[in-house]
C-alpha cells in the first residue's frame, strides 16, 4: 500500500535520517517515535508530500487515498462543520461541488446532462448518498452535538475544532491515514472513542504521539528514528521501551555470557508475546505481532533525566482536610462542596471535566488564590511543594541555571547544584543558559530539580507533562510511581494516572466523586458514571 525507498533528509550538515526503506502494510498501525527534533513530524510531511526529502521516493499504491490530520485550527473557520468533514474526501467533495454547480445552472444543456449523469455515477460509487450521515456519525462519536454540525467552525471552541479536524481526517475510510499528535486537547472519553475507531480501522495508519497509553492501545508496530536511521519493530510502545532498556542493561553488563543474554532476551519476548495474545488489541486487529527477533532489540541513544523524589521526613497522620470548598467563575461554580480527607501515602489523580476547576483547586490549597467559602487545614508535619500549570513567574529573572537553582537549595556549593542540573540533562555549558530563554520542556525539567531539592513529603503537580518529550515523561512516571510520600496530581498522560494513582477524586459543580480505584476501573464503573451524569447536569 505504502513504501518509502532510500529516503534521506538533511539540513546542511545535519542528517535527520538517511537510506530509510520501509514497507507499511494494510491493516497495521505504525507509531513513529524519536527524541525531540529527530524528525517524526517531518517524516509524516514527506509521506504526505508537504515537503520533499533530500533523496529517495515515496510510493503510494495507484488510486489509494491518503488523509492527513490538519494542524491549522483556523483553516476552515468560515466553513460549516459538516462540510469541513466532507472536504476530507477530496475526490468526493470535488464531485459534489461540480454536480451542484451544474444543477444550479439556469441554462442546463444536453452536455451538462451527460456530465451530471457521469458525476452521479461517481457519487454513488463513493457512497455519496450516505456521506453526510457518515460524517455526522463521526462528529457525534467525537462529542460534537448534532445541533453544532451546521455551525461555522469559527463558532466552536479550540477542543471542538480539533475534533472536527480529526473527523475530517477519518472520514471516508482513507487507505492511508497520517495522524500527528491526534490526542492533543482531547478528553479521555474522546481518546477512548478514537482508540476503538483505530482498532477496527482496516487500512494503514501512521501516527506520531507522546501519549504512551494511546500508542500501546492502537499500534501494531513502532518506527523508531534513532542513530540517523528508521528502524521498524513489531509490537507497541511498551515493548519497544522495555526491550531497549533490557538491551541497554545487557550492554552495560560486561560479565554476562552471550548464552545468558540470549536466554534473557528470549524469555522477554515470550513473556511479551503471551501478554499481547490476551490483549484486546490482538483480537481487534487480528495481528499484533508478526515476529519478534532477538536482532530487533538494541539499546536506544535516548537520554532520560534522572528524576528521583525523596522526603526528608515522613508525614504524620494528618495530611489535608477540606470542608465545603467553593469557587465560582463568572457566576458559575467551578467546584462546590469539596470535602476531602487525605491519607498518608495517597497518590491522588485530581480530575474534572473543567480543567479550570482543577487549577483553581490547586491554587486554593496552595494559598495562591482564595475560595469563596469553606475551610482547609494542612497537617503540621506537611512539607509541600508545587508545580503550577503556569510556571512562567519562576523564570522571569536574568540568571543562569546554576544561580537560578541555587536559590532553592540549602546546599549552595556549585558542584552540588551542577550535579542536580546534570541529572536534568543540563551539563557543561547548558547549565549556564539564562533561565528566561528556556523552552517549555527545559523549564519543566528545572521545576523538577526545584521539587527534588525540597525533599517534600507532599507533591502537588498540575499538568507536569506539558511540553515534555517522551523520555522525560517516562522518567517522571517512574519517579512518581516510586515516591513514598503523598501526591496530588493532574495530567493528560493516561499511563501516568494508570500506574501512579491509588485514588481518583473528581471535582464537579455539585461536589466530589472519590474512589480508591484504578483509573480504568473508575471510568468503567457504572455507579461512578451515574454520579457523573447527575453532578454535571
Amino acid at each position: 500500500m505504502l513504501n518509502v525507498e532510500n529516503l534521506s533528509l538533511r539540513y546542511g550538515k545535519r542528517i535527520l535520517f538517511e537510506d530509510a526503506s520501509l514497507k507499511f502494510v494494510n491493516g497495521n498501525c505504525y507509531g513513529i517515535i524519536g527524541a525531540n527534533g529527530a524528525g517524526k513530524s517531518t517524516f509524516l510531511k514527506i509521506i504526505s508530500g508537504e515537503i520533499d526529502s533530500t533523496t529517495g521516493k515515496v510510493h503510494l499504491q495507484p488510486n489509494a487515498r491518503m488523509a492527513v490530520l490538519k494542524q491549522n485550527h483556523y483553516e476552515f473557520d468560515q466553513i460549516p462543520v459538516i462540510q469541513t468533514v466532507l472536504m476530507g474526501h477530496k475526490e468526493l467533495w470535488t464531485v459534489m461541488e461540480e454536480k451542484d454547480a451544474i444543477y444550479m445552472k439556469a441554462d442546463f444543456s444536453e452536455a451538462d446532462g451527460v456530465r451530471a449523469s457521469e458525476l452521479e455515477g461517481l457519487f454513488a460509487e463513493m457512497d455519496g448518498w450516505n456521506a453526510e450521515s457518515n460524517a455526522s456519525s463521526l462528529l457525534s462519536g467525537l462529542g460534537i452535538k448534532e445541533e453544532r454540525h451546521h455551525s461555522l467552525v469559527a463558532d466552536l471552541n479550540g477542543t471542538e475544532k480539533v475534533k472536527v479536524l480529526l473527523a475530517q481526517a477519518l472520514f471516508g475510510n482513507p487507505d492511508v491515514l497520517l495522524l500527528d499528535e491526534p490526542t492533543n486537547d482531547l478528553d479521555v472519553e474522546t481518546i477512548t472513542w478514537l482508540e476503538e475507531f483505530l482498532l477496527n480501522f482496516p487500512n494503514t495508519v501512521l501516527v506520531v504521539s507522546h501519549d504512551r497509553h494511546f500508542l500501546d492501545a492502537v499500534c501494531t508496530h513502532i518506527v523508531d528514528i534513532d542513530f540517523g536511521k528508521l528502524k521498524l519493530y513489531s509490537g507497541n510502545y511498551t515493548f519497544w521501551y522495555e526491550s531497549s532498556q533490557l538491551a541497554l542493561k545487557q550492554r552495560a553488563d560486561q560479565n554476562k555470557k552471550a548464552e545468558e543474554k540470549k536466554r534473557e532476551l528470549l524469555d522477554f519476548i515470550a513473556r511479551f508475546s503471551a501478554n499481547v495474545a490476551k490483549s484486546k488489541q490482538a483480537t481487534s486487529r487480528k495481528k499484533m505481532i508478526e515476529k519478534l527477533n532477538i536482532e530487533d532489540i538494541q539499546a536506544s541513544t535516548r537520554k532520560y533525566p534522572g528524576i528521583i523524589f525523596s522526603q526528608e521526613r515522613e508525614a504524620g497522620d494528618q495530611i489535608l482536610m477540606t470542608e465545603n470548598l467553593k469557587k465560582t467563575l463568572e457566576g458559575k461554580p467551578l467546584f462546590d462542596k469539596i470535602n476531602i480527607n487525605l491519607n498518608k501515602g495517597d497518590k491522588v489523580a485530581i480530575i474534572s471535566k473543567n480543567s479550570l476547576a482543577v487549577t483553581a483547586f490547586y491554587q486554593a490549597i496552595m494559598g495562591e488564590e482564595p475560595v469563596e467559602s469553606g475551610e482547609l487545614k494542612w497537617g503540621v508535619t506537611i512539607n509541600k511543594t508545587y508545580i503550577p500549570l503556569d510556571n512562567q513567574k519562576y523564570f522571569d529573572i536574568d540568571e543562569n541555571l546554576v544561580d537560578w537553582l541555587r536559590q532553592y537549595s540549602v546546599e549552595k556549593d556549585e558542584s552540588y547544584i551542577r550535579g542536580f542540573l546534570g541529572r536534568m540533562l543540563f551539563s557543561g555549558e547548558e547549565s549556564l543558559k539564562k533561565a528566561k530563554v528556556l523552552s517549555g520542556g527545559e523549564k519543566m525539567r528545572c521545576m523538577f530539580s526545584r521539587m527534588m531539592l525540597s525533599n517534600a513529603n507532599l507533591l502537588v503537580l498540575d499538568e507536569p507533562t506539558n511540553h515534555l518529550d517522551m523520555e522525560s515523561i517516562v522518567a517522571l512516571n517512574n519517579a512518581l510511581r516510586d515516591y513514598k510520600g503523598t501526591i496530588l496530581f493532574t495530567t493528560h498522560d493516561r499511563q501516568i494516572i494508570e500506574t501512579v494513582a491509588t485514588r481518583i477524586i473528581e471535582l464537579t459543580p455539585k461536589g466530589i466523586i472519590d474512589r480508591y480505584l484504578p483509573y480504568s476501573e473508575y471510568l468503567e464503573n457504572e455507579q461512578v458514571q451515574k454520579m457523573r451524569a447527575e453532578m454535571y447536569n
